[in-house]
């Protein structure tokens, strides 16, 4: 009889611990909707966990020797991850906690660069240089249009000839101010040279008629 009840407690304990385990590994899973948590301290500690798996794929990444296969499902993931972090920030905003989101740095590749991608899409260490990739990137700008004479003086005002000119009186009077300075500036430098000239004449004993 006593052996039996230590069979049916042995049995219990083993049931306990094997709920509490179960009960605690899915106590330790992240919740697949960021929705579905309700605790500030838990979302800050899935962000943290999504961040360190993004740092890993990264790092993952790097290596050109994968296969193209593994390059790009590890670069689908690393983008399904990102996207992930950015449910968890703004749920810990819903949850009255810090906003992530304001000051968000640009994403950097493992070696310091700038993450390339098109639009939400970003490619990172090797797979930017996967077949179909690079070429995204290196598109050559198109040459601006040439313009055509119509367009270029289709913006030119009269002004451009000098035919307002006229219409401003203060660049008028400047105008007359600037000729009548230049006007007796040049007679005083022919009355000097004249002055000079005669003095020479003079000196040389040559008569001038007056």
């Amino acid at each position: 009889m006593a052996r039996n009840e230590e069979k049916a407690q042995s049995l219990l304990n083993r049931w306990t611990s094997m709920k509490q385990d179960f009960s605690d590994t899915f106590k330790n899973r992240r919740p697949y909707l960021a929705s579905e948590c309700d605790n500030l301290k838990d979302a800050e500690r899935w962000r943290r966990q999504i961040i360190k798996e993004i740092s890993k794929k990264v790092a993952d990444i790097q290596n050109a020797g994968l296969g193209e296969h593994v390059i790009r499902d590890l670069n689908d993931e690393i983008n399904k991850r990102i996207r992930e972090k950015y449910h968890w920030e703004k749920r810990i905003i819903e949850l009255n906690g810090s906003d992530y989101t304001r000051s968000q740095p640009s994403a950097y590749d493992a070696d310091g660069t700038v993450v390339q991608g098109g639009g939400g899409y970003k490619y990172f260490g090797a797979a930017k240089n996967l077949p179909g990739v690079r070429e995204l990137f290196e598109k050559e700008a198109l040459p601006e249009p040439k313009r055509v004479r119509e367009e270029m003086y289709k913006h030119i005002e009269p002004d451009y000839y000098g035919l307002r000119e006229d219409d401003d009186a203060a660049m008028l009077e400047a105008e007359q101010a600037a000729e009548t300075r230049l006007r007796k500036d040049a007679m005083e430098a022919w009355d000097k040279a004249e002055k000079e000239r005669l003095a020479q004449v003079a000196a040389l004993g040559v008569i001038t008629q007056s």
